[in-house]
């Protein structure tokens, strides 16, 4: 075998010792939830001194029932990234819009309990989003379809006529639709 064949692997090498080198972390608004990665002069800088208005339409859940709502979380990985990126905590303002499938995800541990044996296993992102000042609303024709009635829902979380209204006035509030 030739010998110029081993330093075609070097860079790649190289690559994947840096990767190893950096770690993702959450915090420091939501401490156990959405771990991101730090991006170092980034040719896009952040503007640390706009306000960030988001609203997320969350829709979809994995259709087991122990398994953690990923959706949910790109909320607090907003909130991280920006925060450690420089932009002021009271510059990030989010909105949840929760509907369709993932109706079961803002439900009290005893209302899952009730519907699923277990305990919600969104619970504490869903509580660290609402106490780092988001807004989670829950779709009221989701709640009549899915059988989710207000009082099962994670206290702090508002019920709403529809998404589809609650997506609009936040939108005509200048929050930004993320959707994925």
């Amino acid at each position: 075998m030739p010998r110029i064949i081993p330093f075609l692997f070097l860079p790649s090498l190289l690559f994947c010792l840096s990767l190893a080198a950096q770690t993702k972390k959450s915090g420091p608004v939501i401490t156990d939830f959405g771990s991101v990665w730090e991006i170092e002069s980034p040719d896009f800088a952040t503007d640390s001194s706009k306000q960030f208005k988001a609203v997320f339409d969350i829709m979809d859940s994995p259709d087991d029932p122990v398994a953690f709502n990923e959706k949910i979380e790109t909320a607090a990985r907003f909130l991280n990234m920006h925060a450690q990126s420089g932009v002021p905590a009271s510059q990030l303002k989010i909105a949840l819009v929760v509907h369709n499938k993932a109706s079961k995800d803002i439900i009290s541990n005893e209302a899952y309990q009730k519907h699923f044996g277990t305990n919600n296993p969104n619970y504490d992102l869903v509580k660290a989003l609402l106490n780092a000042g988001g807004q989670i609303i829950f779709c009221g024709q989701s709640s009549l379809a899915r059988g989710f009635p207000k009082e099962e829902l994670i206290e702090g979380v508002q019920l709403s006529l529809s998404a589809m209204t609650a997506l609009i006035q936040l939108q005509d509030d200048d929050y930004k639709l993320i959707k994925f």
